[in-house]
């Protein structure tokens, strides 16, 4: 019994360990860059400057996560919102046109949704989190449908024979059980867009792909590497934390 019991115990120290060691290799990853002068020179041994002088790396990585935030924030909430309500028995309708146009926001690529927002929303912040926003809308919502479609029917025969009224069988019953597999797909959502940010920074967003594009606009490997290695493990440490997070189904 105490074998039996010890192991769930240490599996959930280990699912939260490894969040943290991540954490503490990108504090520490951000506290190097900027003295790793030597260790980047043989990237690029003929540019006058190897680190990235432009912008503290501190502060494009908060920029970074601030957008990726508000745009998944919105996502959640759009994603999540029309997973219930085109589930309830009088939104069902809707439910082909939600799959359709969130399928639309994905296979839009974000560059042309930047190119086509920049002359409205203009240049900065607000473009790109409208074209995170749509393209981490479908994994939240197909994940949200597959939570709520794939509880088994006779469960909610037997919530309503015990009288548990429909508003008490969504948040006592059917988002519980569903709550893995939708935060499967806010997992995917929010690790796509620590990746797909960076590309903000071609319209003027500060982000951690500020260093990418001024290494391929000067030639300058050293820049390339250190956004890549930033964002790698920015979005491993989130994806760490999310692994953590989601309660195992029973």
């Amino acid at each position: 019994m105490i074998a039996g019991g010890m192991a769930p115990s240490l599996g959930r120290y280990r699912r939260g360990l490894v969040p943290l060691l991540w954490g503490a290799g990108l504090v520490g990853l951000l506290a190097w860059l900027p003295r790793a002068e030597g260790f980047f020179r043989w990237l690029a041994p003929e540019a006058r400057v190897v680190i990235y002088p432009r912008d503290d790396f501190t502060a494009l990585l908060l920029n970074h996560l601030a957008l990726v935030g508000v745009a998944s924030g919105l996502a959640i909430l759009l994603g999540v919102g029309a997973a219930l309500v085109v589930t309830r028995p009088w939104g069902r309708d809707f439910l082909p046109l939600a799959s359709q146009l969130a399928a639309m926001g994905q296979t839009f690529p974000p560059v042309a949704v930047l190119a086509l927002a920049v002359p409205s929303l203009g240049f900065g912040a607000l473009p790109t989190v409208v074209a995170l926003l749509l393209y981490g809308l479908l994994p939240i919502l197909r994940n949200g449908l597959a939570g709520i479609e794939g509880i088994d029917p006779a469960v909610r025969e037997a919530a309503r024979g015990m009288g548990m009224s429909p508003g008490q069988i969504l948040w006592r019953l059917e988002l519980p059980l569903a709550a893995p597999v939708m935060l499967a797909g806010i997992r995917t959502s929010v690790t796509v867009g620590i990746a797909t940010a960076a590309i903000g920074s071609t319209i003027g967003a500060k982000t951690l792909g500020d260093p990418i594009i001024a290494g391929i606009v000067n030639g300058n490997s050293a820049y390339i590497l250190q956004g890549a290695l930033l964002i790698g493990v920015l979005a491993l440490a989130l994806d760490s934390l999310f692994e953590a997070l989601t309660p195992r189904r029973r």
